[in-house]
């Protein structure tokens, strides 16, 4: 049974609230610097954990046996304690001779990670899927001619900063540049954790523009991550949408349930469930990223009645596999999020020992169709480079056509036919003919 203060405390955290309550001693969260180990080895006296995550406890135990379960569980002193240099990461794994090098390239994309994704980290090689999606390497640095910072051509459909409208009935609104941590594979490379990223200081202008737009239903606030955010300036933002009358849908893509799940308190939740409906994309890479942590803020967004779905980009030796995908895809709908899309990879700089052929995607959605619920399938897309949008790509299962017949490819490879009666009277047969 939970501790009933933990029930009544809405701050409490993922990762705490679902195990009895443990020692309340320790210092104050503003009370803690950056770590400095050595430091934090003086300063703080041991407290018992009772994390309910094995793998985690243990590596707490190993990397940072002085901070109180109070403390570890907070979701800004996860944030502020982040990993983000090879010195800091070098504590928590060996770091191979291609990882340090890459540690020390400026041209690259910035390094952060919290404490607790670390720890998922702690025991691994330096092929561990994992890892390869964090952990910068040289061939970060290695740009091809078919590469380009901006793949998408956000900001040639930017009327202003923090504003890309690609599409008549929805916006992106690009609230911040900062993230939790740094997925090396970011289609917004080129503004995640950057400083002087060109976007909006304070959302007025950017507000206005949606307001004096009324084709403009839907809201897709990204980043960087917003639940990055404090509390009060998300509640801001949500609330001004909230404002415009013709702003129907607002929706909200984050990979914080699962690289700082210590965010989802009870009072962001409570917060975000005031502006219905609301929806959240949560970006999942790996099986492994389905921990007990990730599971309760899940089950504490989808008890609050936000739909939740999931957004994966296909990643050359991380999860190119159908197994990997189909365990990821069926573990996602035990947590209650519906897997949504499966990306190709943009081709941003760099990013040429992540993307796999296309014909791969199409080979795991074939194996996954008829071999697990199709809610368990998402749909394979390609965001067009040059901004044409998100295209959805199948496995061929359509043949064609033998008279008025309608040939199709089942999950087996067997063809049935469908009477297509009305075919003939078509200007064009729906399928191509074989």
């Amino acid at each position: 049974m939970e501790d009933e203060t933990l029930l009544n405390e809405d701050t409490e955290p993922p990762g705490a609230a679902s195990c009895k309550l443990a020692a309340r001693q320790g210092i104050a969260v503003a009370a803690v610097p950056k770590h400095n180990f050595p430091v934090l080895l003086k300063q703080l006296t041991p407290v018992a954990g009772s994390h309910c995550n094995p793998a985690v406890q243990n590596y707490r135990k190993q990397f940072f046996p002085f901070i109180s379960d109070s403390l570890w569980n907070d979701w800004t002193w996860q944030l502020s304690n982040r990993l983000t240099n090879g010195a800091d990461l070098a504590r928590i794994i060996a770091l191979s001779a291609d990882e340090k090098a890459a540690m020390g390239n400026e041209g690259i994309m910035p390094f952060a990670i919290t404490p607790y994704f670390a720890s998922l980290l702690a025991a691994s090689s330096e092929t561990d899927p994992l890892r390869k999606t964090m952990v910068p390497v040289r061939q970060e640095a290695m740009e091809s001619p078919q590469e380009d910072s901006d793949p998408l051509t956000e900001e040639r459909h930017a009327p202003l900063p923090g504003i890309v409208h690609r599409y008549p009935d929805r916006v992106l609104f690009l609230a911040t540049s900062s993230c939790a941590a740094y997925c090396r594979y970011c289609t917004r490379s080129r503004l995640v954790g950057r400083r002087g990223a060109d976007l909006p200081a304070n959302w007025r202008e950017a507000l206005l523009y949606i307001a004096a737009n009324k084709n403009i239903r839907d809201v897709l606030i990204s980043g960087g991550d917003p639940l990055t955010l404090p509390d009060d300036k998300l509640d801001m933002l949500l609330g001004r949408l909230r404002t415009i009358d013709h702003v129907e849908i607002i929706r909200i893509g984050t990979k914080v349930p699962v690289v700082l799940p210590q965010r989802i308190t009870f009072r962001l939740v409570s917060i975000l469930k005031r502006y219905h409906p609301l929806l959240m994309s949560i970006h999942v890479t790996h099986p492994d990223e389905l921990t007990p942590e990730m599971k309760q803020a899940c089950t504490r967004l989808a008890d609050a009645g936000i739909p939740l779905g999931s957004q994966t980009v296909l990643l050359a030796g991380i999860n190119d596999q159908a197994e990997t995908m189909k365990r990821l895809m069926q573990g996602l709908l035990r947590i209650r999020v519906k897997p949504y899309y499966l990306y190709q990879c943009d081709p941003i700089p760099g990013s040429a020992h992540f993307r796999t052929p296309v014909s791969r995607g199409l080979e795991i959605i074939r194996q996954l169709r008829g071999h697990t619920t199709g809610y368990a399938v998402p749909t394979f897309v390609i965001d067009a480079p040059g901004g044409g949008g998100k295209i959805p790509l199948l496995p061929e299962s359509c043949l064609g056509h033998e008279g008025t017949d309608l040939l199709l490819r089942n999950h087996e490879g067997r063809i049935y036919r469908y009477p297509d009666s009305g075919a003939g009277r078509r200007a064009e047969p729906p399928c191509p003919e074989p």
